[in-house]
């Protein structure tokens, strides 16, 4: 199999896996807006989603875990761009795999231990709110910070370099590149929700703006390994 086959598959295939995934944490957990809930109640309905659950968080993580290698062959795969936008964009796409991956991934090894505390009848009230206190200062800094903030920055720059680089590339058609531009400037700007004066509720427009930004970061990524392996 060659490099621009194997670049092709990967970038068809991931978004694929990602938004089943995605969809069946929304039906098992009710995510993302679970999150919004207390404590107890977000620990509850996932003590509840028993292993199936489980598994699909690990499956989650590790979509994140793909996209540094596909940033690395795709900068491969688009000859003619600019060397230096190329280098960046895999050294930004290694960086945005791995801190999406380091905000997934306490979901299918830490939370499940919490969700034990919490709903062990035995368990006492002090050690119940120690879990909520550890619960949320876990879900703002490896959520929050790592995961959205930092994710989406890295995201959306991998994809506004991947897009300028398209633009250069006879590769890839040039609109592919520019909706690439649009949709990783709008998801960079997604990663303020909970910046400076939003940081207690959140940007709520950023809010209803990311999950479609998603969808179209989505497409695009069908839409350049399509025309990559055309």
């Amino acid at each position: 199999m060659s490099a621009t086959i194997l670049t092709g598959i990967l970038l068809i295939a991931l978004p694929i896996i990602f938004n089943v995934a995605f969809a069946m944490l929304a039906r098992l957990f009710d995510y993302p807006d679970i999150l919004r809930r207390s404590t107890g109640e977000v620990l509850q309905r996932f003590q509840q989603g028993g292993t199936q659950l489980v598994m699909w968080w690990w499956v989650f993580a590790m979509t994140a875990v793909a996209i540094a290698p596909l940033a690395v062959l795709l900068s491969w795969e688009l000859s003619g761009a600019s060397g230096t936008v190329l280098t960046v964009a895999a050294v930004v796409g290694v960086l945005a795999a791995t801190v999406q991956f380091l905000g997934l991934v306490r979901w299918p090894f830490l939370v499940p231990y919490l969700a034990r505390v919490v709903t062990d009848p035995e368990a006492s009230p002090a050690k119940k709110e120690a879990v909520d206190v550890v619960f949320q200062t876990i879900n703002r800094y490896l959520g929050v910070a790592v995961g959205e903030h930092l994710g989406y920055l890295l995201t959306g720059s991998w994809t506004v370099l991947v897009g300028v680089a398209i633009t250069q590339s006879p590769s890839v058609p040039t609109w592919i590149g520019i909706v690439g531009i649009v949709a990783g400037v709008v998801l960079a700007l997604c990663s303020l929700e909970f910046v400076g004066p939003f940081e207690r509720d959140g940007w709520h427009i950023a809010g209803m703006v990311t999950p479609i930004a998603y969808i179209v970061w989505s497409g695009w990524l069908v839409a350049t390994g399509i025309a990559l392996l055309l």
